[in-house]
């Protein structure tokens, strides 16, 4: 009860946990995983395309069958056979109206623990104030607080010991993003992201660039994803969770 943010309208809080958290109060939840889970989705449906997110340590090959859906591969194996990945920028009007099911360590699980919401929204820099504009909406109707999950990264060859849970600087200010925009009184959390996000917001795409996660994905060849991502408010899309798949928002 010390942590759950209470009494306050719109929360912030980290990864996996924090998602199951938001998810047992029954708040409004968005999602933010920047680079790149929730800007892939949010692009792919800007395109048309249909996205059924599924955690990674579940056979989402099988899942994907059942559905009639294409499973989306790793950036780079999928890129050299020339079908959509987990890269925002990979997606196209080709892609208009085929199922895809989409893993990812940190968006793709978040979601997936946080599903039984009243409503669960994807946000990133691309869609921030328009994820905003319908949370704000589903708050006054449902009366429900607002927690934005900034889902972080996870360290790589973790000991036993060790929490995995790496906080990225990319979902911190993408959080701050949205929760500028959003109504309602602010937890302290809450505040200290938006101070992130105001103190940055002129310099995003270079804080982003060369922040650890940004140097990762340029390192692997994927510049043109991190430039993209860290767009601010260039698409109106705003994916939530219905039925196993994202729809538009309205």
């Amino acid at each position: 009860m010390w942590y759950d943010q209470y009494p306050y309208d719109c929360r912030m809080e980290w990864g996996r946990r924090g998602a199951r958290e938001a998810a047992e109060r029954g708040d409004i939840v968005i999602v933010i995983d920047v680079l790149s889970f929730s800007s892939t989705v949010v692009s792919a449906l800007s395109q048309g395309a249909i996205i059924y997110p599924y955690p990674p340590n579940l056979d989402g090959k099988e899942y994907a069958d059942q559905l009639g859906a294409e499973y989306i591969l790793g950036r780079a194996e999928a890129a050299k056979m020339g079908k959509a990945t987990l890269s925002p920028v990979s997606f196209t009007e080709e892609h208009a109206n085929k199922k895809y099911v989409l893993t990812s360590l940190n968006g793709a699980f978040c979601t997936w623990l946080a599903s039984r919401v009243p409503a669960l929204l994807i946000g990133s820099l691309l869609n921030a104030s328009s994820v905003a504009a319908v949370a704000n909406k589903l708050r006054q109707e449902t009366n429900k607080p607002i927690t934005v999950i900034a889902c972080g990264e996870q360290w790589m060859n973790g000991l036993e010991d060790e929490d995995t849970l790496r906080p990225s600087v990319e979902d911190y200010i993408g959080a701050g993003a949205i929760l500028s925009y959003l109504r309602g009184s602010k937890s302290p959390e809450a505040e200290v992201c938006i101070g992130a996000f105001l103190q940055s917001k002129d310099r995003l795409r270079d804080l982003i660039f060369e922040c650890g996660s940004g140097r990762e994905l340029r390192g692997k060849g994927f510049e043109h994803d991190v430039i993209h991502c860290s767009q601010l408010n260039v698409y109106q899309t705003v994916p939530m969770l219905d039925k196993g798949h994202f729809v538009m928002a309205n």
